[in-house]
């Protein structure tokens, strides 16, 4: 406990220190950025889209991570069931919501220099700090220091000089349920891929540990708000579905006259979707959330290396196939195809430059004949 209160300490100083240094950097970022750029060069200066996005993991932050480049108003909404790792370790022991994801979408969006970014999300190897990450123990810290978690990752937000909102999608205690086909019921987020891939059986419903769960109402209003409501990329059952079970979410999207769509990802995930197909993905989404959470599903089109195929299909991971009859025939959804893909780092995942150009694209077509129908 010593060496925890320690840490908490420690990262308070490196908030502080952070303060100086985003301060100083923005002195120094040029007046237009490559949003007011292209903005300009498509002649859209006069309209900003209010984008929402809704998931969690790595998915969601990609997402924002270009995003950001090109547009101000965004608001990033969080699963909060997360119980595994650092951030199930924080739950246990001082029973504050998981910060780890919230962690990562407020660095996607945050405007600091790359060395703040890394020590951030450094984790401790050694003592008994051993697997907390710093970025989490500060979020632990201003929760106390500023009598909540949402007060806390709005300071933090401030503090990071963060481009739009970051929100978890409810600030109540979330412990996840599958039910499997076999009849099999898994209990905690930590656990269902385990689980799946020890049963062999297909995951039919996620659920929560609570009958109702009320959604931040921020969240609700930010929905209402919206032009494009983004769903994805990401872990379907861990990470963009408990996000819709909560009732108030699925009702406000289902409601919402936005542009919705579903960003599939590029390969299918062991112990949650494997075998699934884009309709797969789709059927689950609306199984679980309603029948209007989607107007367009973007689909990655680029060719992807045989070499990181094989690896992945070591990993028990292939392709998530589609076809035109799926979304015309079958789902009764828009299919759009783009290159949305990236191999940079030796893995396959969305690049999220492209991934943002083609969401605001479908954006703003789709607005503008709303507009000329009107």
């Amino acid at each position: 406990m010593q060496y925890f209160i320690i840490g908490i300490v420690a990262g308070i100083a490196l908030c502080i220190i952070s303060i100086y240094l985003v301060k100083q950097f923005r002195k120094n970022r040029p007046v237009m950025g490559k949003f007011e750029y292209w903005m300009m060069q498509k002649n859209l200066v006069s309209r900003d889209l209010k984008v929402v996005a809704i998931g969690g993991g790595t998915g969601l932050s990609t997402l924002l991570r270009g995003l950001k480049l090109f547009a101000r108003n965004i608001t990033a909404v969080v699963t909060v069931a997360d119980d595994g790792g650092s951030s199930g370790m924080l739950r246990e022991d001082l029973g504050i919501l998981p910060p780890g994801d919230i962690r990562n979408c407020i660095l996607a969006l945050a405007d600091v220099e790359p060395v703040m970014e890394r020590l951030l999300q450094y984790r401790f190897k050694e003592g008994s700090l051993k697997g907390q990450n710093l970025g989490n123990l500060l979020i632990a810290a201003m929760t106390d220091i500023a009598n909540g978690f949402e007060s806390a990752i709005r300071e933090i937000s401030n503090v990071l000089a963060v481009t739009g909102k970051v929100l978890p999608v409810s600030l109540e205690d979330i412990r996840l349920v599958a039910k499997l086909e076999d009849g099999t019921v898994i209990h905690g987020e930590s656990k269902i891929p385990e689980e799946q891939i020890k049963r062999n059986s297909p995951i039919i419903e996620i659920s929560m540990d609570k009958p109702y769960c009320n959604a931040l109402p921020e969240v609700i209003q930010a929905i209402k708000d919206a032009d494009v409501i983004v769903l994805g990329p990401g872990s379907l059952y861990t990470s963009i579905i408990p996000n819709i079970i909560i009732r108030e979410v699925a009702q406000a999207i289902n409601q919402s006259n936005a542009v919705k769509v579903y960003v599939c990802n590029i390969m299918t995930q062991p112990g949650e979707t494997t075998g699934y197909s884009v309709a797969d993905h789709v059927k689950a989404i609306v199984k679980h959330g309603g029948s209007n959470l989607i107007d367009v599903v973007l689909v990655n089109s680029a060719k992807l290396p045989d070499d990181l195929l094989a690896k992945y299909h070591l990993e028990g991971a292939s392709p998530v196939e589609y076809t035109g009859a799926e979304s015309n025939n079958e789902l009764k959804i828009e299919l759009v195809t783009a290159d949305l893909a990236d191999f940079s780092m030796g893995l396959i995942r969305h690049n999220p430059q492209k991934l943002a150009k083609e969401i605001i694209k479908i954006a703003w077509d789709r607005i503008n004949i709303k507009e000329q129908l009107e």
